[in-house]
């Protein structure tokens, strides 16, 4: 027989086509171009004699031969992957501990999955959130209170703090389903001047709606705040305001009919308000194994599993 082809890397692509559903998307995951990506695919069928997923189809469906090589991945990635984490145990030494502080009230909808992903694959590491919501998460990496902090920009002029990106996301306004602004494809600031805006109780500059649309229309909204996101879109269901969430933190009410959402333009010919969320730590951890895989976990499984996400 002749010598196999088959890499890692063409495991691992078949892998990202099935879990992200589109080409496009598994490119992204694996931060490929979609020609390079393709190219690997075309490598595989041209030396089997058979496709290995219908391209018409999304999600794809794979053909028999498609459904051997995921087979095949499923079983050997996990192995490589595991004899990679031992091998940098035995050289690095085992152990460490990540305390991690938000400053998002969302966070906890993708971290806790991405956090029970990652005690899987490093049981040895501490891991744990620092409590309470923190609008200045950076500074307890300094004070030694926290390993990790989860924040929505970069600081240029933070020193000795490295940023590790996680992904962006779009953010949509919510309106009560009989709400006038409802016949709108989309809301500009000017649609916000006479309501009232429903967020988390934290500073404007913290809110993305305010910095990136609001404040430089010099729009300025009253403002109510609560704690938690299923009393805001109660509120907004009853008429009491709008408020503007990521996707993925409200799809779920979407799906059941219960607000209705609408993109929010930031300028002319723009594709929506986006937030961004970035890990944070000094350099000291930056260099750990584990740091680094709890970084690519949660990047994969937000991607995967969350709405409106995008890598960065």
């Amino acid at each position: 027989m002749n010598q196999s082809i088959l890499e890692v890397r063409h495991l691992r692509t078949l892998v990202a086509l099935r879990d992200s559903g589109s080409l496009v998307r598994a490119a992204q995951l694996l931060n490929l171009t979609q020609s390079a990506l393709s190219h690997q695919i075309k490598l595989l069928e041209d030396r089997y004699g058979q496709p290995l997923f219908e391209r018409k189809s999304v999600p794809p469906q794979f053909t028999a031969v498609g459904e051997r090589l995921l087979a095949l991945a499923d079983a050997v990635l996990p192995q490589v992957e595991g004899a990679e984490r031992d091998i940098a145990r035995l050289v690095l030494g085992q152990g460490g501990q990540m305390r991690i502080a938000v400053e998002c009230h969302t966070c906890f909808d993708w971290l806790m999955p991405a956090m029970d992903a990652f005690r899987t694959r490093w049981p040895e590491v501490e891991l744990d959130i620092v409590s309470g919501f923190h609008a200045d998460p950076v500074g307890l990496l300094h004070q030694g209170r926290a390993d990790v902090a989860i924040v929505s920009e970069v600081d240029g002029d933070e020193a000795g703090v490295d940023y590790h990106a996680l992904f962006g996301f779009e953010i949509r306004a919510l309106l009560a389903n009989t709400h006038p602004l409802v016949a709108k494809p989309h809301l500009v600031a000017q649609d916000f001047a006479d309501q009232t805006i429903i967020t988390y109780p934290v500073p404007d500059d913290m809110l993305d709606l305010i910095r990136q649309v609001l404040e430089p229309a010099g729009v300025r909204p009253p403002r109510r705040t609560t704690e938690l996101t299923v009393a805001m879109l109660q509120l907004v269901a009853s008429g009491r305001g709008v408020a503007a969430l990521p996707l993925w933190a409200v799809q779920s009410y979407l799906d059941r009919g219960y607000v209705t959402a609408r993109p929010i333009a930031t300028g002319p010919g723009d594709k929506g308000l986006r937030g961004e969320l970035h890990a944070a730590c000094l350099p000291s951890l930056s260099a750990k194994p584990y740091l680094q895989d709890f970084v690519q976990v949660t990047r994969e499984t937000s991607f995967v599993t969350l709405k409106g996400v995008e890598l960065l």
